[in-house]
């Protein structure tokens, strides 16, 4: 324990880098193969547009499912063990992609990737604010999200100059050689654990086994907005392409993730010296201007600008409000309050991408994203009225 307590008295030392490095590795791989997963079954495998959501939506299914119980599964084996475990055999369906020979075993590998994936991105988080400082942990989870949307940006890159050039075996050998890289990372952490006798946990299976009550307002208000940010996760392309605008949008993400990364150090640390609303309320804000400005988009220039309030606004509400859940329990419970976390934002995400296409379908882009505005201002009155006014807080008993 000597070892980490001496680790944590600076932000940037080697164990917080290399979860830094094992996160973008690992989300750089996710939307890398989301984002040509569909454009593979197309025209490799034959599929139909309904087979390529099938095998979109069974990753986020099997995810969904299990990570409720990820927190149980860190409890009852340790972080070291399922980091690494699952680490290790989401590599191992990763070199799957590469003996696919038919669309059934395609499905069978994503369902089974959806798996590791839950519990891998659960068990990151805990292990990775271990290493960040108490009083810097707004500015330490902050950067660790920051990972996660540098390979949102870096990931799909990656892939299209891929295809490009290569076929889609060569892609999947590339791509399964990044997340051995991540996995290398994981291996290389000094994984301090946490004890919890089974004594106390196996005796009476409850609701609490899966679900931490103490985080429920906030991935309520997580919830929302992944809502709000699905539109534009999914339905960005598209619009852009109806307005001639496809061949820009690389570059929406791009500005994206260079205006989260320029506010990131004075958010974080706003957040640790002023607390959390102070950095949610103007990022709200600046969230929903994003997309009111994307329902209004004509040009290249107007898309970019909405890159810049989104990522100002998204890129700093979604890593707050996830160290507020952090910050929420003692360290026995952070595997639990994670995985209610992730469910929830998850299951938001999965909502509102279905939410949004009926909305697309009934009304068209404009108005639907201007709906997502309004949806952005509404999560913030939540926040404010069942996380700071009137804290929303269960019987735990």
């Amino acid at each position: 324990m000597s070892t980490l307590t001496e680790s944590v008295q600076r932000l940037w030392n080697r164990s917080f880098t290399l979860c830094l490095l094992n996160n973008f590795f690992l989300f750089s791989y996710y939307y890398a193969l989301l984002t040509v997963l569909p454009i593979y079954i197309l025209k490799e495998l034959g599929g139909t547009v309904q087979e390529a959501g099938l095998a979109l939506t069974l990753f986020l299914l099997s995810s969904i499912t299990v990570r409720p119980f990820s927190g149980l599964i860190i409890q009852k084996i340790g972080k070291k063990y399922a980091m690494r475990g699952a680490g290790t055999l989401f590599a191992l369906f990763a070199f799957a992609y590469l003996l696919i020979d038919s669309m059934w075993s395609l499905l069978v590998i994503r369902f089974m990737h959806g798996i590791w994936f839950s519990i891998l991105t659960t068990v990151a988080v805990p292990v990775a604010t271990d290493y960040i400082p108490e009083d810097r942990k707004g500015e330490g989870i902050g950067y660790f999200v920051m990972s996660t949307n540098l390979g949102l940006v870096f990931g799909p890159l990656l892939a299209l100059t891929v295809i490009q050039y290569a076929s889609f075996t060569v892609l999947f050998a590339v791509l399964a050689a990044i997340i051995s890289i991540g996995l290398l990372f994981s291996w290389l952490l000094n994984i301090a654990e946490q004890r919890v006798s089974l004594s106390n946990t196996a005796a009476k299976f409850t609701i609490h086994d899966i679900l931490e009550v103490k985080v429920l307002a906030v991935s309520i208000v997580a919830l929302l907005t992944a809502c709000a940010y699905s539109s534009v996760m999914s339905f960005i392309t598209a619009f852009a392409e109806s307005k001639d605008l496809l061949a820009y949008t690389s570059m929406f993400f791009i500005v994206f993730a260079v205006s989260m990364l320029v506010v990131r150090p004075w958010v974080g640390k706003l957040y640790d010296r002023k607390g959390a609303s102070t950095v949610l309320y103007p990022c709200f804000i600046f969230f929903a201007i994003g997309l009111l400005i994307i329902s209004l988009i004509s040009n290249q220039w107007v898309l970019w600008l909405s890159a810049v309030f989104i990522g100002i606004g998204y890129g700093s509400v979604f890593p707050c409000l996830q160290t507020l859940a952090i910050q929420s329990v003692e360290k026995a419970r952070m595997g639990h309050a994670i995985s209610t976390f992730f469910t929830l934002f998850d299951i938001g995400l999965a909502l509102g991408s279905v939410c949004m296409g009926i909305l697309i379908a009934w009304w068209g882009f404009a108005i639907t994203y201007q709906i997502c505005a309004v949806l952005a201002l509404v999560t913030l009155w939540v926040y404010r009225h069942f996380v700071v006014v009137k804290p929303l807080i269960l019987d735990q008993n």
